[in-house]
């Protein structure tokens, strides 16, 4: 028979290491076409993005004037929502437009 089991037998120091990282982030990018109306563009901007009219009107010139702008930037699973989102409310308006997510 050996000796009793006892707390300090079964103590094993372990040191872990836990690195914490932001999440990667994407920016959310609307890109020119010809088709897509302006006020469309500030739309879009201000209910899916929630940009304030001024805001979304600079967004709005940006892509207009240099093909495109950046909308926001967000975690991966966020930005892939808000493209799907636009992309949603363009058909079903009749738009083509492109949005896509670049990553930060």
């Amino acid at each position: 028979m050996g000796r009793p089991f006892t707390d300090d037998d079964s103590q094993i120091k372990v040191h872990e290491k836990h690195e914490v990282r932001e999440p990667r982030k994407f920016k959310v990018v609307l890109l020119n076409d010809d088709y897509t109306t302006m006020d469309f563009v500030v739309e879009i901007l201000v209910h899916v993005f929630n940009k304030t009219e001024t805001e979304a009107t600079l967004v709005m010139l940006a892509v207009h004037n240099e093909g495109k702008g950046v909308c926001g930037i967000y975690t991966a699973e966020v930005a892939e929502t808000k493209v799907d989102t636009v992309h949603r409310l363009a058909r079903q308006a009749g738009f083509p437009l492109k949005c896509s997510m670049e990553g930060e």
